[in-house]
């Protein structure tokens, strides 16, 4: 049965995790905050465990009753609206946070995949979560992220995503210089990098669509993808704007080019 704690001490030991905002620091003991009731049910059934819990008092005998019923005997932390608030740094909009410990990354994603997002280099945690749960949503096989991304794992990131980082298997490829493209290759993947290049296809292209494997590659906000990852990938795409738009936001993109790129 669930031990729950009234907090009395804001500094108390083990309310660490929701009071620090160095979310690497979490990283480095193994340890990362999902957030809303629907995500940390997500998590569960991912098969991620479960640290410790902090819920609004209300919470306990509500929406995360049957959340709590699963603990165990581990700590769950209570409180008023305001005290989680000033605890937390923030409001939390639906009354629950939970600290979990972090599961090695997929091993080998490649090798049965049919299609696969890559993210350059993109450090904002919103639209990391966006295009996770763009490629759940639209049955892509997995992310790929460059060394240079922003945690998948961080509690905005799981928040946006809606919990779909536990269902869609990710794993770092390496550097973001080009050299990553080659290894998708020599998995018999064909490459196609999202830019704004006068030498693209459309995303309606069938050579991309009847493609058997295929890896849809997409840059950081502003700069988007090197030059030398775009010369390196087997096309460039582009999607048709009108009313002289000329690109989308990497989420939004990433939506539509998963939608229109799926496997059939």
């Amino acid at each position: 049965m669930a031990d729950i704690i009234p907090i009395t001490d804001l500094s108390a030991e083990g309310l660490f995790p929701y009071t620090s905002t160095a979310e690497l620091t979490l990283k480095e003991q193994g340890l990362f905050v999902a957030e809303s009731p629907k995500v940390i049910r997500t998590a569960l059934d991912s098969g991620y465990e479960a640290v410790s819990l902090l819920c609004e008092d209300k919470y306990i005998t509500g929406q995360g009753a049957d959340i709590i019923a699963r603990m165990g005997d581990i700590p769950v932390y209570s409180g008023s609206k305001a005290l989680l608030a000033e605890l937390t740094g923030f409001k939390l909009t639906q009354g629950m946070l939970c600290a979990m410990k972090r599961r090695a990354e997929a091993t080998d994603i490649l090798s049965c995949a049919h299609r696969i997002a890559v993210l350059e280099d993109v450090m904002n945690q919103t639209n990391i979560g966006a295009v996770f749960r763009s490629a759940a949503a639209l049955g892509f096989d997995g992310v790929l992220l460059t060394d240079g991304c922003s945690d998948p794992l961080f509690r905005r990131t799981v928040r946006v995503s809606m919990g779909t980082v536990f269902q869609i298997p990710y794993a770092h490829i390496g550097t973001s210089d080009s050299g990553y493209i080659a290894k998708l290759r020599e998995q018999g993947f064909v490459t196609a990098a999202m830019a704004l290049r006068s030498d693209t296809v459309t995303i309606d292209d069938e050579r991309l669509s009847s493609a058997d494997k295929l890896a849809i590659i997409l840059g950081t906000e502003g700069d988007g993808l090197k030059a030398a990852t775009i010369s390196e990938c087997d096309y460039t795409i582009k999607i048709p704007m009108a009313h002289g738009v000329d690109s989308l936001n990497v989420a939004a993109a990433a939506a539509v080019a998963f939608w229109e790129l799926r496997r059939r």
